[in-house]
């Protein structure tokens, strides 16, 4: 189930992140290109929400496999597809079937792992929310500078039939539950789908689109936001949901969400702002990029284990845990804001390098927090809610560094500008001494772009401090799993 985990979070961030080399093999357009991310988002955060109903009725086993099976085999066929509109639907049907692979790793993490093991065992989820994102730069280097730019699609063949084999071999034959679809909640179905795929769409096309300034965006949020009203209205009272929104009666659960969408905001900041940075201001490519990426990702096959242990321990509070790696992230981000136009590489090395502890300590406290207490029954309710929240918030992190970073970028331009204007004799000195005014324009830019992210960093900073300020208010003590009665000391 890990294995399928990380099949789909790779699939999604290489793709991502060669999206360059892609458009230019199949001669796509800017405009068209992002249509192929903002189709497969929505296709794979809609589905999300409903897979863990869908693998209750036709068994975990069997529904594991079959998105497996499709994910790579619409994977094998997109750089096949002989147009644009056909690789549109290769790449909608290969984000309903990834979407399918991530909630199943906590349902069979709640329903098979012993006590003793479960964290570790969340350990192992906790990788496809930081080590497999980390893993998109160096695959998508790895393949579009040394081998071919279809292996960005074809890498997770191999995978996947190696998790099928492991899914075939580990988890147990069930029968059927065909009766549950008597009882389909089709109201929720179809106020649900096209409401999170309207969002989605709504936000990864709103700055290009210039937001609500564009009908089609209006329509977008604003019909999308009234259909996920609709939705949840009709979770909280029909009989056999997607969403068990009861859940969210426990402070640890609730927290838990809440902590997450942050969270994950500040994990896709962290990576984003850097990597951005570099190859705007520097020109660096995904293989210069590569380093900063493992510097993270390597050391995290250690940490997450490490920080499992530390939070298998019953004296250890895990809200300590998670107040010191929000922390952390925070000083990454505080010390990042100070950057200059003087930064390469090796100047984030440092910045980076404190993630290795933050991120374990984040992603598995707000684990533990959300699972805990949890019967095996709630398994699928807490999956839906988990992985939708997870994934909508990483497209909201997305349209928010894409829509403040250019607000921003516009503002710090115009001031520039403005400044430079205001001083005639520092104008034509630079003018003359740089040999033109594309010179003197490329400078701007540059210095806009540094300033942008410096501003960013500020920002996942705030991020930062609501969610450390939430930390003794909303979470309660609770013990690992193994601890079915706590200390009467406490």
């Amino acid at each position: 189930m890990l294995l399928s985990s990380l099949l789909a979070i790779v699939n999604e961030q290489v793709t991502a992140v060669a999206l360059t080399d892609i458009r230019g093999a199949l001669s796509i357009g800017h405009d068209d290109g992002t249509w192929l991310t903002a189709l497969f988002e929505a296709a794979n955060v809609t589905t999300m929400v409903f897979a863990p109903w869908f693998a209750i009725t036709l068994t975990l086993k069997r529904f594991t496999i079959g998105a497996v099976v499709a994910t790579m085999v619409f994977g094998f066929l997109c750089p096949l597809a002989p147009n644009l509109p056909t690789l549109y639907v290769l790449r909608v049907l290969q984000g309903v079937a990834g979407g399918c692979l991530p909630p199943m790793l906590i349902i069979a993490a709640l329903r098979y792992l012993p006590p003793k093991i479960k964290l570790y065992g969340l350990a192992g989820y906790a990788l496809t929310a930081t080590f497999g994102p980390a893993l998109g730069i160096p695959l998508a280097a790895l393949w579009t500078e040394y081998v071919n730019w279809r292996m960005t699609f074809w890498q997770i063949v191999p995978l996947g039939l190696l998790s099928c084999v492991a899914i075939q071999q580990g988890l147990p034959v069930e029968p059927l539950k065909l009766e549950r679809f008597k009882s389909f909640n089709w109201s929720g179905f179809v106020t649900g789908c096209p409401a999170v795929a309207m969002l989605v769409i709504g936000l990864l096309q709103g700055d290009r689109l210039d937001w609500l300034n564009s009908g089609f965006i209006r329509v977008m949020l604003g019909g999308g936001a009234l259909l996920l009203i609709a939705f949840i209205v009709n979770e909280w009272f029909h009989p056999l949901p997607f969403f068990g929104l009861r859940l969210l009666s426990r402070r640890n659960f609730t927290h838990g969400l809440l902590t997450l969408a942050g969270a994950v905001i500040l994990l896709t900041g962290i990576a984003v702002i850097p990597s951005q940075y570099l190859a705007k201001v520097h020109g660096y490519r995904p293989l210069q990029t590569t380093p900063l990426a493992l510097l993270v990702a390597l050391p995290l096959l250690v940490a997450l284990p490490l920080t499992a242990a530390v939070l298998n321990i019953q004296r250890v509070d895990r809200r300590w845990i998670l107040a010191i790696g929000i922390s952390l992230m925070g000083v990454t981000c505080f010390m990042g804001s100070f950057m200059t136009s003087e930064w390469v590489r090796e100047n984030f090395y440092w910045l980076q390098s404190l993630q290795i502890a933050a991120q374990p300590m984040v992603i598995l406290s707000i684990l533990m927090g959300v699972t805990g207490g949890l019967a095996p029954t709630d398994g699928p309710f807490a999956s839906a809610m988990f992985n939708s929240v997870k994934v909508f918030a990483g497209v909201g992190a997305t349209s928010l560094i894409d829509g403040l970073g250019t607000a921003r970028q516009h503002f710090h331009s115009s001031m520039l500008v403005d400044r430079l204007g205001n001083n005639a004799l520092i104008a034509a000195q630079s003018v003359g001494a740089d040999h033109g005014l594309a010179t003197l324009a490329q400078r701007i830019h540059q210095q806009s772009i540094v300033l942008t992210s410096a501003d960013l960093y500020r920002v996942m900073g705030c991020i930062a401090i609501a969610l450390l300020l939430l930390v003794p208010v909303l979470p309660t003590r609770i013990y690992p799993p193994w601890c079915t009665t706590p200390p009467s000391s406490r």
